[in-house]
């Protein structure tokens, strides 16, 4: 039936309208592209299609209306930048930064970047969010490697990121002596600045407290909900979600974990982290960690599995890359993972835990990282070489754009809702008159009568 609805949506294709033209790299972050006012669309130039290149040095934003392209910031000095989202209510930008003055021996690296922020109207400079510190003793509120991929939280107060350590890198095999560099989900908070000695020319300061809230081991036991792996995050419900003692929890992460099933197969789970009000007093280790072991999670962090899939036909979270992404009264966590017949579907499960729910069910899979609309009625992705729309009452799929070629379909690393709720940016790759292709950037509106 879905399906039938789904192709029925091909005659309500709504028109799409492209922003940008000519050459370039055009990559749009899976959530937080737009401006507050939904006026501006936010991307790094990075070189290939999927991104997977760091090599952008600017950030430019699109005007919806207009189609005026600004370069809201260019790296100097050999540094590369990208990765951009945009604080929820201000002006204002953030990104990842590659190292300034690159060396052989330190080039750009998961462990090696980080944060900035910039205020975009006015005009401003550009701030480190996260300090680094590389040598002990190390700072508490700053890290030792390098932070990715950062998202405020709906209020502006807190910064979700995933994180890599560049100290135990150094350590290739695991043991009970030491722990891995594993990634491994981190928040700024505004507790600071922090500032760090200058013993080490890649410490720098940062202007909030950062610190890690999941707890990764390199020894994982079949069975257990040990993961080895935390990452692709997000903040839960615009003011968190209601805990199962009725009690309001105001800020939680949910995120994927690798677990190890009893046979030792790799599954990825959702998992959530609730977070304390403070995230500067110590829990069960130092906050910045030592030579051999992660920083530890402040006191007060929990952590918990929410989803048990491994006894399925298709156990895990499959599909695209995606990150997982919270209804807006923080009541389901979407994630993608297969159906009985092989197909990734979208489903939920509650923060509370108990069993997924699916919500799609079409012969074509869901193609691409989603996020929800701000009524929390819509979740936008690409489906069927089109970006569709599913009802989350109901779990009806309609199509919004035309099918298109393989060549051209819309591409999988975002689907996003402006903050008004009426509009989906997304990106396609086109050819120009002379026959190069690029990435582009283009919106679709939803249907006011929906």
């Amino acid at each position: 039936m879905a399906a039938a609805l789904l192709a029925g949506g091909m005659a309500m294709a709504m028109t799409e309208h492209q922003l940008t033209s000519g050459p370039g790299g055009r990559i749009l972050t899976n959530i937080g592209v737009w401006s507050p006012d939904s006026r501006w669309i936010a991307y790094d130039t990075r070189s290939d299609p999927a991104g997977e290149r760091f090599d952008g040095v600017r950030i430019e934003a699109v005007n919806v209306f207009t189609r005026e392209v600004r370069v809201l910031y260019e790296a100097r000095n050999g540094a590369a930048c990208g990765v951009v989202t945009w604080h929820p209510r201000r002006q204002r930008i953030i990104f990842i930064h590659g190292p300034e003055h690159p060396t052989p021996e330190w080039t750009y690296g998961a462990s090696r970047r980080r944060g900035v922020w910039l205020d975009v109207d006015p005009p401003g400079t550009p701030v480190n969010l996260d300090a680094r510190d590389l040598t002990p003793p190390f700072t508490p509120g700053a890290l030792r490697g390098g932070s990715h991929v950062h998202v405020y939280r709906p209020d502006g107060q807190a910064v979700s990121f995933t994180y890599e350590d560049e100290v135990l890198r150094r350590f290739t095999e695991p043991g009970p002596d030491h722990d891995l560099n594993q990634r491994n989900v981190g928040v700024s908070v505004p507790a600071g600045p922090v500032r760090v000695k200058r013993d080490h020319p890649r410490n720098h300061d940062g202007a909030w407290f950062t610190v890690l809230v999941t707890r990764t081991t390199a020894l994982p036991r079949p069975g257990s909900n040990d993961i080895t792996r935390a990452y692709e995050e997000g903040w839960v419900g615009t003011n968190g979600y209601t805990r199962a003692d009725g009690e309001r929890q105001r800020s939680a992460l949910a995120f994927l974990g690798d677990v190890r099933s009893r046979e030792g197969r790799k599954v990825t789970e959702v998992f959530i982290v609730d977070l304390p009000e403070d995230l500067t007093r110590p829990g069960d280790g130092p906050l910045a960690g030592t030579e051999t072991r992660l920083p530890f999670p402040p006191k007060g962090v929990r952590q918990r599995r929410l989803t048990f899939t491994t006894h399925r036909r298709h156990p895990g979270v499959q599909g695209p890359r995606h990150w997982v992404r919270s209804s807006p009264d923080g009541e389901r966590l979407a994630f993608l993972m297969k159906d009985d017949a092989g197909v990734v579907q979208l489903w939920t499960v509650s923060p509370r835990g108990g069993p997924p729910r699916q919500w799609t069910r079409g012969e074509h899979p869901v193609a691409s990282a989603f996020s929800w609309s701000p009524d929390g009625r819509w979740v936008a992705h690409v489906m069927d070489h089109s970006v569709c729309v599913t009802d989350m009452t109901h779990g009806r799929t309609r199509r919004l754009t035309p099918r298109h070629a393989d060549a051209t379909s819309p591409r999988p690393e975002a689907c996003v809702f402006s903050p008004d709720g009426r509009w989906i940016a997304y990106v396609r790759r086109m050819p120009d008159a002379a026959g190069r292709w690029s990435n582009q950037i283009f919106v679709v509106a939803m249907p006011e009568d929906w």
